[in-house]
């Protein structure tokens, strides 16, 4: 970097502290000075190396870009101006005065910029940053660290030749931040997870500056998450699996009227305490039901707990229930408080009712009538306050009929019945719950599937889905993680349900084309449904507008069809 060079006009001690304050800006040269006073021999320029001008003429011949006059005498200004200094800046004794505002500031940019490399040096996180031109001006000993770059081999390149992909290259093209971008450092080896910002100063855009981590040590830290979390969920199950409810009547999707009619049943009988019996087909959403009438009753900030009475053996059941004493059996080396109890205030769901025993039944109908239960092996007697819903896929009546199940639990429970219709009762709800879980399993697999053809819907609409909403989803994730294609097709869905493969083609009996028209029209109509977009659904199977179809259907229906 080239130095400013100057002369200074010396005749005292003002002539000394100048040129001691020169001596400290490493920008500027004191090239000459010049003797003009008789004080002057008390200068050790020799030692320093300063050329020592007797006479003012001699300074035109020096290469300097300014002289400082500290003497203060009116002769010297005179005898500067009479001499031939073009593009020589000439500063008098003021100078020292502003010389100590700029050493000044000077001092204090050096001291942020001390505080600043200091700090910036000692961050883990690597740091670039490049000028508006992509000129990489600056990285720290992190960035050595993580890529094995030397600074020598990076500082004065262009971030658009050595790393054209990366987040500094992105956010000088398009000025914006970019947070969580993944990508390998060019000329480096090292998968980083990088955030940059463009760097703006008075609203222009100076530069951009990045900080990244390795994606290995990102992992690290998961995997410690991960293990907290771990330790957290083993804490939780100890505690008794205490947790609240996670979905609420919005997450229930559908604008089937049956279904419909049964949110606004679950959503009145929020409102009381009464016991609620769910019913349905396996698959139907009875436990997305009974979260959500916990999480809009009065005790939505309490328990919600869930005990699966098919998946618990027999013998365990109790004890998971009412809990038990130390020493009650075998391994009860300590108490243990039940499902009953961890819900206190708040909801238990008992999921699968039909497969309790007749024994168990007899203990949580005395629950259900006093709210009172002793723990298995003890003889206190704990009352609690907790609201039951049941949810059984089984005929209830057909095993009180069989003796079961008990006829006097089953009124308890039926309190408030809510029958969740099969999902081939409502399909005109297949397209909104086909899309809504292309959008979540997009996000869980990394797809970018926009939606389905329309054969591929109609297929849908050709199933029974014996499984229900859990077939769909089983049937919709399946698909999506064997293919790559943006519009899932009838042929994607016939490989995993039989019922839809293609049937032989049977010879069928010639008949009248208008009355084959009727019966197609009839069939697609008991296929699709009455509503709007039933009619809509048919129009398009058959081929033929709204307005048209509108118009077969008064036809049949007057029965002058031809």
């Amino acid at each position: 970097m080239a130095k400013f060079r100057v002369a200074v006009i010396a005749s005292d001690e003002r002539g000394v502290a100048v040129l001691n304050m020169l001596d400290k800006f490493k920008r500027v040269e004191v090239v000459a000075v010049c003797q003009a006073g008789e004080r002057y021999d008390s200068f050790s320029l020799v030692e320093q190396n300063i050329y020592v001008v007797k006479e003012l003429a001699e300074l035109p011949s020096l290469d300097i870009h300014a002289i400082i006059d500290t003497s203060g005498m009116p002769h010297i200004r005179r005898q500067m101006m009479g001499l031939n200094l073009n593009g020589v800046a000439i500063l008098e004794g003021q100078a020292t005065e502003l010389l100590q505002v700029i050493l000044q500031e000077e001092d204090k940019v050096k001291g942020i910029q001390g505080e600043l490399s200091t700090i910036l040096n000692s961050v883990q996180e690597a740091i670039e940053v490049v000028n508006e031109k992509g000129v990489i001006k600056y990285v720290n000993p992190a960035f050595t660290n993580i890529t094995g770059i030397e600074p020598t081999e990076r500082i004065g390149n262009n971030i658009y030749d050595v790393s054209p992909e990366g987040a500094l290259a992105k956010v000088l093209e398009n000025g914006e931040h970019i947070f969580g971008h993944r990508t390998t450092v060019g000329g480096s080896n090292a998968e980083v997870i990088s955030n940059a910002s463009p760097i703006i100063v008075d609203g222009e855009t100076r530069g951009a500056v990045v900080v990244f981590n390795h994606f290995t040590d990102i992992m690290k830290l998961m995997e410690k998450l991960q293990q907290s979390t771990t330790i957290i969920e083993n804490l939780s199950d100890k505690f008794g699996e205490v947790t609240t409810s996670k979905y609420t009547f919005k997450d229930i999707l559908g604008n089937n009227q049956d279904l419909k009619r049964c949110m606004q049943i679950g959503e009145r009988a929020a409102k009381s305490t009464s016991t609620v019996l769910l019913t349905g087909e396996s698959g139907t959403g009875k436990e997305l039901f009974a979260h959500a009438v916990h999480h809009v009753s009065g005790r939505r900030d309490k328990p919600f707990i869930k005990v699966n009475c098919a998946a618990i053996p027999e013998n365990l059941l109790e004890s998971e229930f009412f809990g038990y004493v130390k020493g009650a059996f075998t391994g009860a080396i300590k108490s243990r408080i039940g499902k009953f109890e961890l819900a206190h205030g708040g909801t238990i769901f008992l999921d699968e009712i039909g497969d309790m025993n007749l024994i168990l039944q007899g203990k949580l109908l005395r629950v259900l009538q006093e709210m009172e239960f002793e723990r298995v092996g003890g003889n206190e007697t704990i009352k609690v306050d907790v609201r039951v819903i049941a949810a059984t896929n089984r005929d209830l009546h057909g095993l009180i009929r069989q003796g079961k199940f008990r006829e006097d639990l089953y009124y308890r429970l039926n309190v408030v019945e809510i029958p969740i219709p099969a999902l081939r009762y409502r399909k005109e709800d297949l397209p909104l719950l086909t899309n809504n879980l292309i959008i979540k399993l997009n996000r869980k697999l990394g797809k970018k599937v926009k939606g389905l053809s329309q054969h591929g819907e109609e297929v849908l609409f050709s199933y029974d889905w014996p499984g229900n909403i859990r077939e769909l989803e089983n049937v919709v994730e399946r698909v999506m993680v064997t293919v790559d294609d943006e519009i899932l097709t009838k042929s994607h869905f016939l490989q995993y349900v039989s019922q839809l493969r293609e049937a032989p083609e049977k010879d069928i009996e010639l008949i009248p084309i208008d009355q084959m028209e009727q019966i197609l029209i009839k069939k697609a109509m008991a296929k699709f449904g009455g509503t709007v977009e039933g009619k809509r659904r048919a129009a398009r199977a058959l081929n033929i507008s709204l307005a048209t179809l509108y118009n077969k259907l008064k036809k049949v229906k007057s029965g002058s069809f031809q």
